[in-house]
């Protein structure tokens, strides 16, 4: 079992939901999020006054997926989210050790 973590623009996030159900993505974690990468944030003029915007909004998507299925998912991602521009973002593949569904107490792939 593998958890991807993609942290993208928010705009492109009702892409990549679509995208990831597509290829059997049965559920994900979203959470909003601010950072900045290489494009090290921009400035904005607000009321004739520059502002440094340091952290730029970002959507991090965490999912847990079977072993199998990490190449679609990653590749639903990437093609989803790809702008061409700076700052499309990054993904992060992580083994997942155990998983265990509170309800049932099924667990690993079950409880995908």
């Amino acid at each position: 079992m593998k958890l991807i973590t993609a942290i993208i623009k928010p705009f492109r996030l009702d892409d990549v939901r679509e995208a990831l159900s597509a290829t059997g993505v049965q559920g994900m974690t979203v959470t909003e999020v601010k950072g900045y990468g290489r494009q090290k944030g921009h400035t904005e003029i607000y009321r004739g006054a520059e502002y440094a915007v340091s952290f730029l909004p970002k959507i991090k998507i965490e999912i847990a997926v079977k072993s199998e299925m990490t190449d679609a998912v990653i590749e639903a991602i990437s093609a989803k989210a790809r702008t061409g521009q700076i700052g499309d973002g990054k993904i992060f593949v992580t083994p997942l050790e155990a998983v265990l569904r509170i309800r049932t107490g099924e667990t690993d792939g079950d409880a995908l």
